[in-house]
């Protein structure tokens, strides 16, 4: 089931598959509690949440329009592959545009993930580069209008 959860369901995946291990404490997005930031996540078992993304008001340099930015989206290892994570980030996308009424959506994506944001429509906007500790990215951008 996909809903809204709180910032601090979204830590622990942080912490397993995005930030190695580290503590939940340091997992934290500055922003994270903003009124305008939202979290949704995949609960199986109406218990586990197995698959996360934060979505933060944030525009983009040179881009007009209410744009918001994607980040922290990750699946719990059991889980990927299941196409888990294509639902909830188009769930994500259909909040955006028509409750939100937003004009895009970007994020700096890692370079494992370049294709899973190019089927789901997103382009790449920059040359690849390196975010310190966490490696290869590419900004990517969907417009929603």
């Amino acid at each position: 089931m996909i809903k809204f959860i709180d910032t601090e369901d979204t830590l622990p995946l942080r912490s397993l598959v995005l930030r190695n291990g580290a503590p939940l404490a340091n997992c934290h997005f500055q922003g994270d509690d903003s009124e305008t930031t939202f979290h949704m996540g995949y609960v199986a078992n109406d218990q586990d949440t197995v698959c996360i993304l934060t979505c933060q008001l944030e525009p983009l340099e040179d881009y007009q329009g209410v744009g918001y930015r994607l980040r922290g989206m990750a699946t719990h290892p059991d889980w990927q592959g299941k196409r888990i994570g294509s639902q909830l980030l188009n769930a994500a996308i259909n909040h955006l545009a028509v409750d939100l009424t937003a004009d895009y959506l970007w994020c700096n994506a890692r370079r494992v993930a370049y294709d899973f944001y190019r089927h789901l429509g997103f382009d790449m906007i920059s040359e690849e580069f390196e975010i310190p500790g966490i490696g290869p990215h590419k900004v990517m951008y969907l417009g929603l209008g």
